[in-house]
Order: structure tokens, then sequence, then C-alpha cells
């Protein structure tokens, strides 16, 4: 081992470049809903780019950071790091084959594609083709940025974390770049956005590749679709795959049914998404990103104890930074959607909208943080099973709340339908959770610490007290409207401020310390 480290100092080194990302994300979102507004055009162009990420989710970031971390961790534990650069080798040329078959069959397919996930643009001609003309445009992505997951699943299994966690800053570049310049020189602004994407996909994988060859691990591609470690990531990858596809049917049926309904449903489910996924990169997914190499390393050294101690950790954190989080997200919903977008094309109605779903949202905040870790605990052990099966319990019955939800609305005559599927979302994502650590406690590999309760009840304390001071800032969202811009940030500014301080005055007054935090050690080498 070259050095040690913390698994606190990886996950705020994740968590910081992260943080980078998604600053210049809502960047880029306002000036989508600025520019753009929740119209017809940024639906087709939400939609085109919506379906290679669909399939994106399905071979790329998630299955292959999962499947590829454990074996090659186990590769560079017990053979030796030149098998660990053929395996990157194997690997990647394999990959990039198949991804390049789906990607031409995806351009040729484009309209049917259109008809999949929107089936509410056929009724508009217009809207219809320019989706389909977006598309040819955007799915070309997906073999980018699947070869730009297997890229960082190498960098993080050698504890390289901020490169991979800085990467999906160039996407956010290029699309403001592109909705700023490039969007008032064409006809169809929209085409802009799109080859915007194109255009990231290329310079995301072209800056890890120093990176790699850094670490000796430059790939040099070749097909190997019989070595017997790239089938033991497929036999991985095929039941993560199958558990995605089963998540990513459930977005799909949400943006089925978001067609069908007003007008600017899908950019309202997707601008309070964004919002949500704002402190779930920042928290929940980069300290998944940094346990999963150690988790890997604990069980390849058959460390019963560590595994054990870095999973009670990583919970613990998990807690301490979600549940202020999920609580502004709910209490402070309206202030954020009207002070970062609420300007211009987005109208005060679609601030609205957007602001109804993002509470939906927020209140599954914590079990989809939940589900980022848990499911660590079963890919770090090789066991995709498990984790695949609970997806899929959790994901149908979200996908059938999503009708019960959506018609239950619209038969109470409430306004904003469309929040039935984030609800939906968010009672799906609380039941995988609670599958998950059930599961996880069945196999004996995890066992909670003895200072869980008194931990919680502090936590709750000052959750407690943080709603009761947002309740005052976020509750009248007309105020907020009237508001010019700056208002609206200094007092936004100021109300997180308050939130935070008071949240962890409590937690401090009650007797919680820093130094509380398991300190967990990983290699750096």
């Amino acid at each position: 081992m070259k050095g040690r480290a913390t698994l606190l100092k990886a996950a705020g080194s994740v968590g910081s470049m992260t943080f980078v990302s998604r600053i210049l994300g809502f960047v880029r979102d306002v000036a989508f809903a600025t520019l753009f507004g929740a119209g017809m055009g940024m639906d087709a162009f939400l939609v085109a780019f919506k379906v290679p990420n669909f399939f994106r989710r399905l071979f790329g970031e998630g299955a292959l950071r999962q499947s590829v971390v454990p074996v090659l961790s186990d590769t560079r534990t017990n053979a030796s790091e030149a098998e660990a650069a053929d395996l990157v080798n194997a690997a990647s040329g394999t990959l990039a084959v198949v991804l390049l078959g789906v990607t031409v069959v995806g351009v040729l397919a484009a309209p049917g594609l259109v008809y999949v996930f929107a089936p509410g643009f056929s009724d508009d001609a217009s809207q219809f083709h320019l989706t389909s003309q977006l598309l040819r445009l955007t799915f070309p992505y997906l073999l980018f940025i699947s070869l730009v997951a297997l890229a960082g699943a190498v960098l993080n299994t050698y504890q390289r974390f901020a490169v991979p966690a800085f990467t999906p800053v160039l996407l956010n570049v290029c699309l403001i770049l592109a909705a700023v310049f490039a969007a008032p020189l064409l006809e169809r602004p929209e085409l802009a956005l799109a080859i915007g994407v194109l255009v990231a996909g290329a310079a995301q994988l072209g800056f890890q590749l120093p990176f790699l060859a850094r670490i000796g691990c430059l790939p040099r591609p070749r097909w190997a679709w019989r070595d017997l470690r790239v089938q033991r990531i497929l036999k991985l990858m095929l039941p993560i795959i199958f558990g995605a596809s089963v998540t990513q049917i459930n977005l799909l049926v949400n943006t089925v049914i978001a067609s069908l309904l007003a007008a600017g449903s899908v950019s309202w489910l997707y601008y309070a998404d964004r919002l949500m996924e704002f402190p779930l990169g920042v928290f929940s997914i980069a300290i998944a990103t940094v346990i999963l190499p150690n988790l890997s390393a604990r069980h390849a050294e058959a460390s019963t104890s560590g595994f054990a101690a870095t999973m009670d950790w990583a919970l613990k954190l998990l807690v301490l930074l979600g549940m202020p989080a999920m609580l502004g997200l709910f209490m402070l919903a309206g202030p954020l959607v009207t002070t970062l977008f609420g300007y211009h094309s987005f109208t005060p109605h679609d601030a609205r909208m957007s602001a109804y779903a993002l509470m939906a949202y927020a209140l599954g905040f914590m079990g989809f943080s939940f589900v980022k870790v848990l499911v660590t605990g079963f890919f770090s052990r090789q066991d995709s099973r498990t984790p695949v099966r609970c997806g899929v319990i959790a994901m149908s019955s979200a996908m059938l709340l999503n009708v019960v939800f959506v018609l239950f609305f619209q038969w109470r005559g409430w306004t904003a339908p469309h929040a039935g599927l984030a609800l939906a979302t968010s009672a799906g994502a609380f039941l995988n959770a609670g599958l998950l650590y059930y599961y996880l406690r069945k196999s004996g590999v995890y066992v909670p610490g003895r200072d869980w309760l008194g931990f919680l009840c502090r936590v709750a304390l000052a959750c407690g007290a943080m709603t009761v001071v947002l309740a005052f800032g976020g509750w009248d969202w007309s105020r907020w409207l009237a508001r010019p811009l700056a208002l609206r940030i200094g007092w936004l500014a100021a109300w997180i401020a308050i939130g935070a301080a008071v949240y962890f005055a409590v937690l401090f007054v009650s007797g919680w310390r820093p130094r509380q935090l398991q300190r967990v050690e990983i290699s750096t080498g």
C-alpha cells in the first residue's frame, strides 16, 4: 500500500467535485428554463436526451461500476497489475463493439423509439419529427458515456475518485455553450442542444484517457468475449442490467404518462428531478462511490469486521447529511424552483408545478439514498441477484402506484397529477431500501453498531428544530415570485444557512461531536 486515507476524505473529494458539476448543472438548467421554458421544443429535447440515458443506465454507469470494480479489485489482489491492465483492454474492446452495434440500431430506429418513449408526441407531427431528428444526434452519446463509465470504474478501483466525479462538468459546459451561443443561430435551437450532447460525450472520454495512462491502464482495446474475467463481469452485469431495465421501464412509464398529461409535464418532472439529484449526488452517490472499492477489498481479504464497520460508517454519514437535505428540499421546494428557474419563458405556473413534483421527490430522498449505499454491500461481494430481485419488486410496485396516484389526483381534481408520478417513484425507493436492508442483515455481513438509537434521536431532534425554522422561510411562494433575482438568491442562501446552522447547533447541544464518526481507512495504492 502506498498510503492511507480516510473514507471521509475520499467522500469529501467526490462530493466536492460532484458539487462543482451540479452547480454547473443548475446553470445549465437555468439556461434551459430561461431560454426554452417548458414547451414543446424543450419536451422534445428532454425525450431525445432521455432515450440514450435510458440505455446508458442499462449498460453504463451503474452496471459497469458495480461489476467491474469487484472483479478488477480481485484481480489486483490475487493476480498482478499486468493482469489488471490486460483485463481493462479486454473489457474496453468488448464493450465498445457491443455498444457500437447498439448505437447504429438506435440511430436507424429513432422514430420507433420516440413512439415507445413518448407516444403522446405522435399527435403532433412537428413535435414527433423534431424529437426523432434530435434523437439521431443524441443517441451516439450512449457509446461515449458508457466508455467514460468504464474508465471511471477503473480509476475508482485505483482510488482515483476526483477525476470521474469531475468529468460530468464537461457535459454541463458543452450544453451551456450550446444553449447560450449556438442555439440562437439555428432555426430550431433545440438542435444545438443535441449537438452539444454529442460533443460532450467525446470530450468526457478524451478527458479521462491521460489519467488512465498515469496508472498504467490506458486501454488497448481487444475483442475478448470469451475471456474468463470478462465473462465474470458479464455474469455480474446481466442481473444488474435486468434490474436496471425494470427501473428504467418505471421511468419510461413516467415519461409515457407525463406525455399524456398537460403540456410541460415532462419538463416539470425533469426540473424537479434535477433539484433532487443535487444533494443525492453530492452526499449519497459520493458515499456509495468511495465505499465500493473498500468493501470489495475487505471482501477479497475476508475481513468481516472491516466490511461491517465500513457499511455502518457509510449509513451514519448518510443519515447525518441526508436528513437535513431531505427536509430542505421539501420545505424550500417553492423558493428553490422560483429562484433557480422562475424567469422569462419559465412561468409562475411552471414554477408551481415543478415545486409540487419536487416535494413529492423529496419525500423519497432518503429511500433513494439508502438504496445507493446498501446495494454496494451486495455488489462488492459479487452478489448481483439479490439487489436485482429487490429492485424488481420495488419498481413493479412503483409502476402500479404511478397509475393509481395519477388517477387519484385527477379524480380529486388536483392541478398537479404529474406529482403522483414522483410520489410513486419515492414510495418504490423506500420499498427497495427496506428489502435491501433486510437481506443484508439476513446474510450476517452487516450488524448495526450499538450507538444507533442515541444517534437517531439526536438527528431527529435537530431535524425537528430545522423544520420549524424553515417553515417561516418557504411557506409563501408568491412572495418569492415577486422578488427580483438578487433578492431571491440572497434570501434562499440565508434560509439554507440558517437551517443548516440550527440543525448542527442542536446536534452539538444534544451531545453529538464530529469525532464520533468512525474513521475507516482505505488503501490509496
